[in-house]
């Protein structure tokens, strides 16, 4: 059996301390653990099925997995996706085999970050999962769709963990002060350092060690904003999600991308790491900045940006930082263009304030009989059948729909051949007009 629940030394770290010994003392996750809700219904059923806790870094998914397997007075068997193979796998299972043939006890097989296992090593699981020889729990940071095989995750309860609210990151808290008899703090700190923990309960509770101890070794009374700074500065953000410094960071990291400085990007995406940014944070930001600025004028702009969130999720700190730099320095340095998304802009405002206009007869699909005699594709002219693949003169708006050229292209990057191509299209149509006429 686990160790959790034995008694803690006093040179236990804080977080071992305040870990919590029944469901009682769980901070958080109310959706599932409140009266009548699923973890707390499994618990007090004694049917405890495999599953897999996915949320975020220090919200609980170890503590809940050793506090079931106390519950169901079970073996627990702890395992890191990140330092195991197959070989610890086997020797799980083989222990799980022993420990029923010896006392009939049930193993509850914990796997941290799961989604780090292989195709291979999550198939090893299943048949001793079906057979009841295992509970399995799995945590995941990660969405189980996607990390997880389909197999093992039809088999697993999936239960979603939320990240700390401030409100209960304050209850950690103020356990913490009572715990280590720690000095009081002022409104200001306590927000910043609630700020820090960003709903991570283990953030929380080692940085408020660190602080404790600063304070009673310097025999402070109370923690003021001055006291913060001089000694915890530097594991601090330099910013608070949502603050103002957070949304001025990534404001002049997107203005030094789009105004193509590589050097001034670099330093501001190094900056919001730095500070605690989260790196897919600002990877979506990446992305966002490839559609917006860059678009159709180097299309691999997208590609690499989707990548360079790709290998991050799959090396993490600090290696697939290296790969979101890559795609930042790249941006900055591509050809600009916001053609596209002024054209998606006003395509959308025209669309919303414009009546539903019906499709022309010669663009509608013809399945049926019924619809080819109601002349639904008539005279629709295929482009392939006609000279460069184009179909001269040709409308595909709406009958009677004001003319519209929303997506007007640069002669930067790819859009200078695009824009080339349009006028080049525009003339064959402009001479089909004066056939006709």
């Amino acid at each position: 059996m686990s160790d959790l629940f034995e008694p803690v030394s006093p040179q236990a770290p804080l977080a071992e301390k305040l870990r919590p010994k029944s469901l009682e003392e769980v901070v958080g996750q109310s959706h599932l653990l409140g009266e009548g809700k699923p973890l707390k219904l499994a618990f007090s059923s004694g049917k405890l099925p495999s599953m897999i806790l996915w949320g975020p870094p220090g919200v609980g998914k170890t503590t809940l997995a050793r506090l079931i397997a106390n519950t169901a007075d079970a073996e627990f068997i702890p395992i890191s996706a990140v330092l195991s193979g197959i070989k610890d796998i086997r020797e799980a299972v083989e222990r799980a085999e022993h420990t029923l043939q010896q006392s009939g006890r049930k193993t509850i097989l914990f796997v941290d970050e799961v989604h780090r296992f292989n195709k291979g090593q999550q198939d090893a699981f299943l048949p001793f999962v079906e057979s009841g020889l295992i509970t399995f729990i799995g945590a995941t940071t990660e969405n189980p769709s996607f990390e997880v095989n389909s197999a093992l995750l039809s088999r697993a309860q999936v239960f979603v963990l939320n990240a700390l609210s401030e409100d209960e990151l304050g209850q950690l808290l103020q356990r913490a002060q009572e715990v280590m008899q720690a000095p009081a703090m002022t409104a200001e700190v306590r927000e910043q350092v609630l700020a820090y923990a960003d709903g991570d309960a283990r953030r929380l509770l080692n940085f408020l060690e660190g602080l404790f101890n600063a304070a009673m070794t310097a025999g402070i009374t109370e923690i003021d904003e001055a006291f913060l700074q001089s000694t915890m500065a530097s594991k601090l953000r330099r910013f608070d999600k949502g603050g103002e410094a957070f949304y001025d960071q990534i404001s002049a990291l997107h203005k030094s991308v789009r105004g193509s400085n590589p050097d001034a990007a670099l330093y501001w995406f190094l900056r919001m790491l730095d500070g605690g940014a989260d790196p897919l944070y600002l990877g979506r930001r990446i992305i966002r900045m490839a559609v917006e600025d860059i678009g159709i004028a180097d299309p691999r702009a997208q590609t690499m940006a989707l990548e360079a969130c790709q290998i991050y999720e799959r090396l993490g700190s600090p290696e697939g930082e290296l790969a979101l730099s890559n795609a930042v320095i790249y941006l900055a340095v591509a050809p600009k263009s916001n053609a596209a998304y002024m054209a998606y802009n006003q395509a959308k405002a025209f669309v919303a304030s414009d009546k539903s206009r019906p499709v022309p007869l010669h663009l509608r699909n013809a399945p049926t009989k019924l619809m080819k005699a109601l002349d639904y594709g008539k005279e629709y002219r295929y482009a392939h059948n006609e000279p460069e693949a184009y179909a001269a003169g040709e409308s595909y708006l709406p009958d009677g729909m004001p003319t519209v050229s929303f997506y007007e292209p640069t002669s930067r990057g790819l859009e200078g051949k695009i824009s080339e191509k349009l006028k080049h299209l525009r003339e064959l149509d402009r001479q089909a007009g004066k056939k006709n006429k």
